[in-house]
């Protein structure tokens, strides 16, 4: 009947009464109700609207446009259309909340262009994640997310036993009166002092499952904490090679560990083993629909949240040192050039000889010196890195972009608290495991691209030209020049625009805009080639503890390559499943990465609480009419409002992203350095904020 609707209302640009639908589309007093249930479908889905004199037309025809809501510190709002940012002030919201989805209209005699919505297409939230307080004798829940600016009134008897200072989940009652609401309590989630609550309470807002539900804990009775006898048969028995793990000091997932000889003839044989997780968690088993479900486990500072139980992730899954485990292995083949000329997958048991650590292996690589416990290995890893740098530079000749952003790590506490925000370390070993896991999912996603088998590829499409010449243009406004042919988006073409550039000041931050130009990887069931990487096929294979993708392609492995079950019938079955699951983990990714953001704003605010006052040296990174971000060397970036620049007038330059003072002199670049005062911090808007400390003339 939708399709039916659909045609008839593309008939006239016109709207029309229930009645006249009825009439025109010949509807039997029966289908009345279904017909009101349809309309009303296509009205939630946006393809119609109905009018203020309840009538229906096709939205196409109407003067309204649809969007997201996202609402700033401020409450105001905004809303992208054709990326173009058209600005709801916080009155015509007519009680839309953050991400809700919205009928708009705009009003393009503002500058900028306002807009005012006029009903709701979709609430985002159904439940709402909070801290329960209490004012005049009636109990609220106050929204985690400093985003949504509403206070949800929770009648006594829908408390469930939450008082106040308890942080829980409210199910809401969206009300007709703007920005109030009604809701009942449906978690209690803990104790806002409670060690690590903030975390949680974030995963919740981005609908993250915190704990397993009971089917999925009663499952891991029938898996054992061992390798059982029989699990040997059929398996290449690796247990007496030098295979090893090399991860974080604090890492107890463990999906991978590597061996490395050198071949007679100079060549290189390179072993990467990894978990054998698809044989513990069995297809639409309880263990793997909630694994489907949560995508990937999510790390949030100190905080993780396993896409599998403990007792898998880190018992019989984790390559643990010293005990036998079941993997599967990539074995390939490298000559002297870095390329795979041959590679063989297959199961097997393997016994890790060392957990290693990145910190202690860049001491033997980067510094000659030898942790103790690390000697009958040395030699092994200074192999390894032979054939890492090898790799690089095959992966660097053939187009690798290497973006090389600075990243923050937060430090907490065991009381939760954040001490310190240091760089991400990056050293000789984590780049040479990042070297063999890509030749692994390399190989792998070459091996069932050529055997024409299914396969999750990880996809990196090209960006779009139009982006790319709109950054060569920023560049050359700002002075700077690149080399290259007009038009060209190859990836060896990014590389050498990254090169030229790594020589500038500002090097940091024109790596970020040229990164915020790309496309975003994510999964396909399609091979699509990685833009990013160089490569023609690559898929996630590598990590099946702690994505549901690379468990996904140890199925298939193990399905045909091992097990050869190749009939069309298990072809078409899996090809079946593949689009949604693709589509499914693109999105858990893009939701965890929201949410790792979020939780480091907050424990960066909740780290700069104890430093007001404070003077740092910051560069300017970003800028905006209303004023400029400061980063500090160790990524903690705030913002120095406008009012804070200084006693003079400022105005922001958008084409050449300059700040200048009333006589148009230039007063603050992006790359400038600058002395900054902390003013204020607040971990729970999750918001910092500067001033310029000390300023004079700026001379030019």
């Amino acid at each position: 009947m939708k399709d039916e609707i659909i045609k008839f209302l593309e008939k006239e640009e016109k709207a029309y009464t229930l009645e006249e639908l009825i009439n025109g589309l010949d509807i039997s007093k029966k289908d009345i109700t279904r017909l009101e249930d349809e309309l009303n479908s296509l009205i939630l889905s946006g393809d119609i609207y109905l009018t203020k004199r309840e009538k229906y037309m096709l939205f196409k025809y109407c003067h309204l446009k649809k969007g997201v809501i996202n609402v700033n510190k401020s409450g105001d709002a905004y809303i992208l259309l054709d990326n173009e940012k058209i600005i709801i002030p916080n009155n015509y919201l007519n009680g839309a909340i953050n991400k809700d989805y919205v009928n708009f209209e705009i009003d393009d005699s503002k500058n900028p262009i306002e807009g005012k919505v006029i009903n709701i297409i979709k609430r985002e939230y159904e439940e709402i994640p909070g801290e329960v307080i209490s004012d005049n004798n009636k109990f609220y829940v106050i929204p985690s997310n400093p985003k949504l600016k509403i206070k949800i009134e929770i009648p006594t008897k829908d408390l469930n036993g939450a008082v106040v200072g308890t942080k829980v989940c409210a199910k809401i009652n969206y009300g007709s009166t703007k920005n109030k609401c009604t809701g009942k309590i449906t978690k209690i989630v803990g104790h806002k002092d409670d060690p690590g609550i903030d975390i949680k309470l974030i995963a919740l807002e981005h609908n993250i499952p915190i704990d397993f539900n009971e089917k999925t804990i009663a499952e891991l009775d029938n898996i054992p904490n061992e390798v059982l006898k029989e699990e040997y048969n059929n398996k290449k028995n690796l247990t007496n090679e030098l295979i090893f793990t090399i991860d974080g000091d604090d890492t107890k997932d463990i999906d991978d560990a590597i061996s490395l000889k050198k071949n007679d003839d100079g060549t290189y044989n390179l072993k990467v083993c990894i978990a054998n997780v698809s044989y513990y968690v069995e297809k639409n088993s309880c263990l793997d629909k909630e694994a489907l479900e949560r995508g990937n486990s999510v790390y949030l500072a100190n905080t993780v949240i396993p896409m599998l139980p403990h007792y898998l992730s880190n018992g019989i899954c984790s390559l643990n040192p010293n005990v036998d485990r079941l993997a599967l292995c990539c074995d390939m083949q490298i000559d002297k050039n870095g390329n795979i000329f041959e590679e063989d997958i297959y199961e097997c048991i393997i016994r890790s000889k060392k957990q290693m650590t990145y910190k202690c292996v860049n001491k033997i690589l980067e510094e000659n010196i030898i942790p103790e416990g690390y000697e009958e290995f040395a030699d092994n890893l200074y192999l390894m890195k032979e054939l890492s740098d090898i790799l690089r530079e095959n992966k660097h000749r053939r187009g690798y972009i290497d973006f090389d952003q600075d990243e923050a790590k937060v430090i907490i506490d065991d009381t939760g608290k954040c001490i310190d925000v240091v760089l991400r370390d990056r050293g000789a070993g984590e780049k040479l495991i990042e070297d063999f896991m890509i030749a692994a999912n390399e190989s792998v996603a070459t091996h069932l691209y050529n055997m024409d088998l299914p396969c999750v590829y990880r996809v990196h499409e090209y960006p779009e030209k139009e982006k790319i010449d709109d950054f060569l243009r920023y560049i050359s406004l700002i002075g700077y020049q690149v080399h290259g042919k007009k038009g060209d988006i190859s990836p060896k073409a990014m590389q050498k625009i990254l090169e030229e550039l790594n020589t500038t000041p500002v090097y940091q931050i024109l790596s970020s805009k040229l990164l915020r130009c790309m496309t975003k990887a994510y999964y396909s069931s399609t091979n699509l080639g990685h833009y990013g990487i160089a490569s023609k096929r690559y898929c996630h294979f590598t990590s099946p503890i702690r994505r549901y993708a690379d468990l996904c392609v140890h199925r298939i492995i193990r399905r045909f390559i091992i097990n050869h079950d190749y009939n069309n019938k298990t072809i078409s079955e899996i090809n079946s499943d593949l689009d949604y699951i693709c589509n499914h983990i693109s999105e858990t990714e893009r939701i965890s990465i929201e949410a790792e953001r979020e939780v480091d704003k907050m424990e960066m605010a909740s780290y700069m609480e104890d430093h007001i006052g404070d003077i740092y040296t910051g560069t300017i990174v970003s800028m905006a009419s209303y004023g400029l971000y400061v980063s500090l060397p160790n990524k903690i970036e705030g913002l120095v409002h406008i009012s804070e620049i200084g006693d003079s007038y400022y105005e922001y330059n958008e084409i050449n992203e300059v700040m200048c003072d009333r006589n148009g002199k230039i007063v603050y670049r992006l790359g400038d350095e600058v002395e900054v005062e902390v003013i204020s911090a607040s971990k729970e808007e999750r918001t910092i904020d500067f001033k310029i400390y000390n300023n004079g003339d700026n001379d030019r």
